[in-house]
């Protein structure tokens, strides 16, 4: 349908649910966002008429957003996992349920002129909301924006009080969802006239080393009965705050109607948004009447080029291999909360681990997500449903696609079009209806709304099962995202050759593939210009589809205590498991390692799987970063190397075991075996003769101190800022200890709190959110979330038999 060469071009939308310590908007502003995620009462369990305005609510709990109480302990237990959860795998043992949240909300007199709504990022799910009593709606999709419109219900000087409830019953999704408002709410204030919500789209259809042309479009709402004519100024800002282009021009609104509007204004030399200097920039528009301004909305945005072929992917006229990861929503030990720190973080990670891609599965992500994607230089494929009409769950969204799928679609396009991060629109994940007429006209429908919304980039979808029956569906499709093609009887690299040769237009790439498989699937990218990408299930860990990367498929009996997926390159705490270091290799990633070292345990981690189907390969090699087998000693090791250079030699205290090539051959891998004794494993990577990297894998003594690491020591005192602190037992050289399994205790004082632990350990089923934690191959993890007053937070941490060890955190005030 789309076989013609894509070229486009995209910008960041209006982010109005954004968070920082300075809004958006001037004190001039009509617009302004006020924050509602603090001090909400809630209820967990059904009530009846939750929604009262005089209800009782003695014995409900204060809580501040967002909020998952699905990552919380079960009332009377010290842990939040249950195997009897209706969730079961899926959910990784984790509970659903319904609950109550309410808030006190105090409108001044003086806003009574003003239109005002409250605006949802995300509700896991099936939400209504409530205003001093009065019903606004109820929106199902767990995973999309919404806002309502609160304004002739409000008691204006008055308190206000909101109301919403959340029903996640039943098995609603295939992994960990969360359960909750587990993103920002938002109270906006807007003039009769004003920008509509997600009216701003910016294009740059053009766009060389020299001139960049921006169109600008805003839709503009005029609620007044009498028509109105006006001035629409817009100034573009680059990143120093210089003005670079501005345009005038005016408009004339007919009462209680809309009107779209639209400027092109041209950068000279523009900064290009690219994955290596990811570029903003900002549009401001204002528009006023008789000289009063009436709304100002401020646009960050990105200049850059896309273009798709069977030649490859291009970025500024550049091609780009996508190196991706899937990745699901949640932040592990935090549950589905969205903090934007920890959205921010887990970009973060993902590139400093090679990556430059990120495919969002299989639902939206939240708006701090893609803000951080557009300020780190992050691709994404930002992707809406896992399912159409047909169920995967009993209680999944097919029970609301024929009414819903037109509103989730128009609040993914509209509020996300113009990040210069995404890169492609996913219309469905393994959609069970691809093989048929109804499959393909529904694909189509879908597709077709979204290139309504949104012309510049491609429709793509992820397919697995791949047969020539499904030509049709792909024909709908711009680029086809191939999902391991399991039961095709043929690897998918073939596979994808053949159907190549049968479809020679098509555009191909791995939108899912087996970590185990992780050199033959980028070798297809390295070799056939018509595969753009390769995306690993999964980049980053995540909880439910217990034990998938370990027990694996099929999951007819309970897997409990597994909780965590076990698949990712990055664990759920944010570290780095064995199969991240080899794409270090493979990727050519120098800023990762470029040698590592790792051993075959002589007893497996955990209890083998009873049996594993022959395609259930998110599995990696049980290998460990650890030289401390005491009682193995003499006993002959199976040694793991990966080097990106063409030879590697290992050592065992000084002693060589040879040299072995390390190349495509070989997969970059070399294989050693060697008796066990302490002291040091040494791997050297040449390129001829030169040395080029060196790894060294030793064993520890014993445990005798703690060693605290923060990802940050000063953080905003917004009640929203977190610091990330990795916990580690280390010996005298202050090397990990990695077979310590200490309990660790932590307190803190000042202006912060405790948010969260967790462990890398998949069967774990200690608490998210008691101050202590157990290790888990030498380390776990601590969350500190900042209060909303600046001073000097310190961590303590303690186990039997140690010194303690702290941290000072500085949580600064917001100056802006």
């Amino acid at each position: 349908m789309r076989k013609k060469l894509l070229s486009l071009l995209s910008v960041v939308v209006v982010s109005f649910f954004f968070l920082s310590c300075a809004h958006l908007n001037k004190d001039v502003n009509p617009r302004k966002m006020t924050l509602l995620d603090f001090e909400w009462y809630f209820h967990s369990g059904k009530i009846e008429n939750g929604q009262t305005i005089n209800l009782d609510t003695k014995g409900w709990r204060m809580v501040d957003l967002p909020h998952d109480w699905s990552i919380e302990n079960i009332e009377g237990t010290h842990s939040p996992f249950d195997s009897t959860a209706l969730g079961g795998i899926d959910y990784g043992y984790l509970k659903g349920g319904t609950a109550w949240y309410r808030k006190k909300i105090d409108i001044p007199d003086s806003l009574r002129n003003n239109k005002i709504s409250i605006c949802f990022e995300g509700v896991y799910m099936n939400s209504d909301v409530w205003i001093n009593g009065n019903h606004l709606g109820n929106h199902p999709y767990g995973y999309t924006s919404f806002e309502y419109d609160i304004t002739k219900y409000l008691n204006f000087g008055q308190s206000n009080i909101l109301a919403v409830e959340v029903k996640n019953e039943g098995k609603t999704s295939r992994w960990y969802p969360g359960s909750g408002i587990y993103r920002h709410v938002w109270l906006k204030i807007t003039g009769p006239l004003h920008v509509a919500t997600w009216g701003t789209f910016i294009t740059t259809p053009e766009v060389t080393k020299s001139r960049a042309k921006v169109v600008l479009q805003n839709k503009i709402v005029n609620e007044r009965s009498d028509a109105s004519k006006l001035l629409i100024t817009t100034k573009i800002l680059d990143a120093g705050g210089n003005v670079v282009s501005l345009s005038q021009s005016n408009q004339s609104v007919a009462g209680s109607s809309e009107s779209n509007h639209e400027q092109t204004l041209v950068i000279k030399n523009p900064s290009l948004w690219s994955v290596e200097t990811p570029n903003l920039y900002t549009a401001v528009t204002e528009i006023t009447e008789d000289g009063i301004l009436k709304d100002m909305v401020e646009t960050n945005f990105g200049i850059r080029s896309l273009r798709f072929s069977t030649e490859g992917f291009f970025l500024n006229g550049k091609k780009v291999l996508l190196k991706g990861g899937c990745m699901h929503h949640d932040n592990g030990p935090l549950g589905a909360a969205a903090y934007d720190r920890a959205e921010e973080r887990r970009v973060e990670l993902m590139k400093a681990n090679g990556f430059n891609a990120i495919r969002c599965s299989h639902n939206p992500p939240s708006t701090a997500f893609l803000n951080a994607c557009d300020k780190l230089g992050m691709l994404v494929i930002d992707e809406s449903f896992d399912c159409w009409r047909l169920a995967k769950n009993p209680q999944d969204y097919h029970l609301y696609f024929d009414d819903w799928w037109k509103r989730d679609l128009e609040s993914m396009v509209l509020r996300d079009r113009n990040h210069p991060s995404v890169i492609m629109w996913s219309i469905g994940n393994e959609i069970p209806e691809t093989s048929n007429t109804e499959g393909t006209a529904i694909s189509k429908m879908l597709g077709d709304y979204v290139q309504m919304i949104d012309s510049t980039r491609p429709i793509t979808s992820a397919v697995c099962f791949i047969t020539p029956e499904k030509d049709a569906f792909f024909e709908t499709l711009g680029v086809a995202g191939y999902n391991y093609a399991v039961g095709s009887g043929t690897r998918q690299g073939e596979l994808i050759q053949a159907d190549h040769k049968r479809v020679p237009g098509r555009i191909f790439y791995n939108s899912e593939s087996f970590p185990l498989e992780a050199f033959s699937a980028w070798m297809d990218v390295l070799d056939n210009s018509y595969v753009i990408g390769d995306f690993v299930w999964t980049g980053f860990d995540y909880l439910g589809e217990a034990s998938i990367g370990w027990l694996g498929h099929p999951t007819d009996i309970s897997y409990y205590p597994w909780n965590h997926a076990f698949c990712g390159d990055i664990d759920i705490c944010g570290f780095k498991r064995p199969q991240s270091y080899y794409r270090d290799v493979l990727w050519k990633h120098t800023e990762g390692y470029p040698v590592s070292v790792f051993v075959k345990p002589p007893v497996p981690t955990f209890d083998l799987p009873r049996k594993r189907a022959d395609w259930s390969r998110w599995y990696w090699p049980d290998l460990v970063s650890d030289w401390n087998w005491e009682g193995y000693e003499g006993q002959m090791m199976d040694i793991t190397v990966y080097c990106m250079y063409p030879e590697v030699e290992l050592f065992l205290n000084g002693k060589s075991f040879g040299k072995k090539p390390t190349n495509r051959n070989t997969e970059w891998t070399a294989s050693f075996q060697v008796p066990y004794s302490k002291g040091s494993l040494k791997a050297v990577g040449y390129e001829g003769e030169m040395v080029k990297s060196v790894y060294t894998l030793s064993t520890t003594g014993q445990t005798i101190k703690i060693g605290l690491k923060p990802d940050r020591t000063t953080i905003n005192a917004d009640g929203q800022d977190l610091c990330f602190i990795t916990v580690e037992l280390q010996d005298s050289n202050g090397l990990r200890t990695p077979k310590a399994t200490n309990k660790v205790t932590f307190k803190i004082e000042g202006p912060g709190s405790i948010i969260a632990v967790g462990s890398s350990n998949p069967r774990s089923v200690e608490s998210f959110q008691k101050p202590y934690r157990n290790a888990y191959q030498g380390r776990c993890l601590v969350i500190v979330k900042a209060e909303r007053k600046s001073g000097r937070i310190v961590l303590r941490a303690e186990t039997d038999k140690i010194k303690p060890t702290s941290v000072i955190i500085t949580a600064k005030p917001c100056t802006n």
